[in-house]
């Protein structure tokens, strides 16, 4: 299945139905009077979210989305049928933004959750409404009220636990590939990985977290910030990340450097990438000494200011350790969100 995380559709909700101009018609009844009943309703366009879709593939085959318009009022005092909503489901993580990409409508963060994007137009009144003192046989009626449609644009950003991040060919997707039962495709040419890829970690042991969601983010470029290589389009499913996961080539001959370009494209970015908490993780450390290994952990680890694990996707070295720490702060930063919102009024 194709990767598609931003698309562009059009959604109209069903226009209300007329109302209708009846009079009574029954037989020893000299002035029956008006009974013309209302129109219906016109139906919602609502998304709802779903754990079961991760892309918004299914938007490039149904660009155009139209809820039922209402049914017209007949006589003796019927109303019209409402128009049938139609509810369109979205992945979990997508956000719904006005044509003109800017104007955020909805984020939907939730399985189950529902937004009313579009609301159908009311049906219009039947000749009983306009009855008066003075009107006793109105023959005026409300036509309805016509829905609403508009262009939206879907932007998603995948909702992963912990987020991998850093320069084409750090072995991102080998290492997801080494600790889930994701298959992305694996090669040794820069941006092989074109589109984001979800893998889940299970962790043993009590009290490790049990499992997360991984997340294998194309790889940034220096000047990504400003459109280089795949630019910083994917960047925004790493704002829903709780944890980054810093993963350098040791191969590189400058692994501060490689750790402080990635580092300056987060930053230029924003969305508060920077804040996270970060894991910084020395790779491929199976094409390296013993010597080699401990001189480019000290070099990273005066970059980054913080400690840095030695691991090898390809051989299996210190990944236990690794996810163990993820999911550890996994856990402690989900604790601390449910605490927060138990903490809300």
């Amino acid at each position: 299945m194709k990767f598609l995380d931003e698309a562009k559709i059009f959604v109209k909700s069903g226009d209300g139905g007329a109302g209708a101009v009846g009079f009574r018609r029954e037989k020893f009844i000299e002035y029956g009077g008006p009974d013309g009943g209302d129109g219906g309703r016109g139906g919602d366009v609502v998304f709802e979210g779903s754990k079961a879709l991760n892309t918004l593939i299914d938007f490039r085959y149904q660009q155009h989305i139209k809820a039922g318009r209402g049914g017209h009022g007949m006589g003796q005092n019927r109303s019209g049928a409402s128009g049938k909503t139609v509810t369109v489901k979205v992945p979990v993580g997508t956000q719904v933004f006005d044509e003109d990409k800017e104007t955020l409508i909805a984020d939907i963060t939730r399985p189950g959750q529902r937004v009313v994007v579009a609301e159908g137009g009311d049906g219009g009144f039947g000749n009983t409404h306009y009855k008066s003192s003075t009107n006793r046989a109105p023959r005026q009626h409300g036509t309805g009220h016509p829905g609403e449609e508009r262009w939206l644009w879907l932007r998603l950003k995948l909702i992963a636990d912990a987020g991998l991040v850093g320069l084409p060919n750090a072995g991102k997707s080998t290492l997801l590939a080494a600790v889930s039962r994701a298959h992305p495709k694996i090669g040794d040419y820069p941006f092989t990985t074109i589109h984001p890829n979800l893998g889940v970690v299970h962790v043993g042991g009590s009290g490790a977290g049990g499992e997360f969601v991984l997340a294998d983010l194309p790889g940034l470029i220096e000047g990504a910030s400003e459109g280089a290589g795949l630019g910083t389009r994917f960047l925004g499913h790493v704002e829903r990340c709780r944890v980054l996961v810093h993963l350098v080539d040791g191969t590189e001959d400058d692994v501060a450097a490689a750790y402080r370009t990635v580092r300056r494209e987060l930053e230029a970015y924003g969305a508060g990438l920077t804040a996270k908490p970060e894991l910084v993780a020395l790779n491929k450390t199976d094409a390296l000494t013993a010597d080699a290994v401990r001189k480019k952990r000290r070099e990273l680890k005066k970059a980054s200011g913080r400690d840095v694990a030695a691991v090898s996707a390809i051989s299996g070295d210190g990944l236990k350790a690794l996810t163990s720490e993820l999911a550890e702060i996994v856990r402690r930063e989900k604790a601390a969100e449910h605490q927060g919102q138990a903490a809300l009024p």
